[in-house]
């Protein structure tokens, strides 16, 4: 029988850059990262480079008439979701893409990366001042996404230091690109010292240091542009520009690992299919501008939740004990504080005489005076704490356990080294309105197999059968609320029979992580 998803186009990505003669940045970097992230790429063109493993001996823009005939002939055929642009040649040829550009859009959305390459990482110098204004004046008010390196953005903003004012200067940098006009802009930190390589990242979604312990390794070559095109291919493929932060530093770093040597000089990283399932490759998203910290993976990992309830009141609280819960939590989110005080303090005693783990959603301070085995938080709440709250927490001593919805907010989890990570909503749920897309079991397996910390289920599960599937799908937690129903007596034994059912499952045949996450947004 065919395979009919044979028959399905693939998201198309153009890359308007230049060519590498041996083999290692420019359009040969951008088609290993396309075909790792599963997109279809059109290499067009910009410009032709002399160049092997050690020096560029020769840089020629193509005539602004011959881009623009490639670009004619794509553009009905071939429309882009979304455009990468590498090294551009001309200030000429920066025109030529724009008026494309404006055309495809009032077509349809299509998505702009702009990797301003200014400098060749040999040193040689491959824009002009006409070019470098051209990218000021035409192509960043019209990015989507830029990412520039720290010498890039230093000479995009015309600062005569590049490095030397130290990274508490690059999210001013960034906020600077973000008011030329680009709608995000990510400066990477592959040109930088130290032991992390963090990347400053600035998009509507999210902001932080998104870092991975750099890797020492001598093969390089093509790092920048394996960066801006597997973000343009994440933007294609649907994701927003956060996410698509995330899969494209996992894809550079998968592609690190993978660098051969190619000629004496640098060798060209490879960037492969797979590169987003080794758990070590997954980056951490800082809260704030504060210089980037690295959270090891806990030696142990936490118990398993399991079978997880979350109810409005004390009484509730004893319910879903005595009825068989493994782990539970307190969900009010307002009342006079004297009465949730009461209520936190009455559910602490039911938690502690059946020797079950509670956890307070949201009020933490109130969790510690009570003695709670725990707090959950949601990630606007954990921003919305101050430096010296979020401190508090840390040293409590109460187990943390974090909400995340998207792949950024999945790297801002793993920082804190949570006792638990919920991934949701799994399924379509009421309980609140929400912007992000059901993860399905999908993403929940992808969750699972990259988080550093237990994954709880949450949302939608209403039926025994989604709780034995997300067990099956390697959850080491099941949350359930409207499932539990007004009686938990006569609902949680369904429930917990169909935990052990799939948690047997996951156990006798684990099923595999998919090689991607679906879109969160």
């Amino acid at each position: 029988m065919r395979d009919l998803s044979l028959d399905t186009p693939m998201p198309i990505v153009w890359s308007v850059a230049g060519t590498d003669s041996g083999g290692g940045a420019g359009l040969a970097a951008d088609l290993r990262a396309a075909d790792a992230l599963g997109v279809h790429l059109c290499t067009v063109v910009a410009a032709v480079t002399a160049q092997n493993s050690q020096a560029v001996h020769q840089v020629q823009a193509v005539p602004p008439a011959w881009l623009d005939q490639q670009l004619a002939a794509l553009a009905d055929d071939m429309p882009p979701r979304a455009i990468k642009t590498g090294l551009l040649g001309s200030a000429d040829n920066v025109r030529v893409l724009v008026r494309w550009l404006d055309r495809l859009r009032q077509r349809q959305p299509v998505a702009l990366v702009v990797d301003p390459v200014l400098r060749a990482s040999t040193g040689a110098a491959l824009a002009d001042d006409a070019l470098r204004a051209a990218y000021r004046e035409l192509l960043l008010p019209r990015a989507s996404v830029i990412t520039p390196n720290r010498a890039e953005a230093a000479a995009l903003l015309g600062h005569p230091a590049a490095l030397s004012d130290g990274p508490g200067a690059v999210p001013a940098w960034a906020q600077a690109l973000r008011g030329w006009g680009a709608e995000a802009v990510c400066i990477t930190g592959g040109d930088a010292d130290g032991a992390l390589a963090s990347d400053w990242l600035a998009t509507p979604q999210a902001q932080g240091w998104l870092s991975l312990p750099r890797l020492p390794v001598r093969h390089h070559h093509g790092t920048g542009c394996t960066f801006a095109s597997a973000l343009a291919a994440a933007l294609a493929l649907g994701h927003g520009a956060a996410d698509a932060a995330v899969l494209a530093k996992l894809a550079t770093a998968g592609a690190l690992r993978a660098g051969r040597p190619a000629g004496a000089g640098a060798g060209p990283v490879r960037a492969a299919a797979g590169f987003a399932r080794p758990p070590a490759l997954l980056p951490q998203l800082s809260l704030d501008d504060q210089p980037p910290q690295w959270a090891d993976r806990p030696a142990t990992a936490a118990a398993a939740p399991g079978l997880y309830a979350i109810v409005d009141s004390a009484e509730r609280v004893a319910a879903v004990l005595a009825a068989g819960a493994d782990t539970v939590q307190l969900r009010i989110k307002q009342g006079p504080p004297a009465l949730l005080r009461q209520e936190i303090a009455a559910a602490v005693a039911s938690a502690r005489r059946a020797g079950r783990p509670l956890f307070v959603n949201d009020h933490a301070a109130l969790a510690m005076a009570c003695g709670a085995h725990g707090v959950h938080l949601g990630q606007e709440d954990l921003l919305a704490l101050a430096p010296a709250e979020r401190a508090r927490l840390r040293a409590s001593g109460l187990a943390l356990g974090l909400s995340s919805h998207s792949l950024w907010e999945l790297c801002r989890a793993a920082a804190w080294q949570p006792a638990y990570l919920a991934c949701g909503p799994v399924w379509p749920t009421t309980t609140k309105q929400m912007p992000w897309q059901a993860q399905g079991l999908d993403n929940l397996g992808w969750w699972c197999a990259l988080s550093p910390a237990p994954v709880v289920a949450i949302g939608g599960l209403l039926q025994p059968d989604q709780v034995a599937a997300v067990a099956e799908a390697g959850a080491a937690g099941a949350c359930v609320v409207r499932g539990l129903g007004q009686q938990p007596a006569n609902t949680l034994p369904a429930l917990a029979a169909a935990w052990q059912r799939g948690r047997a499952a996951a156990l006798h045949r684990p099923l595999p992580a998919p090689p991607l996450p679906h879109p969160c947004l």
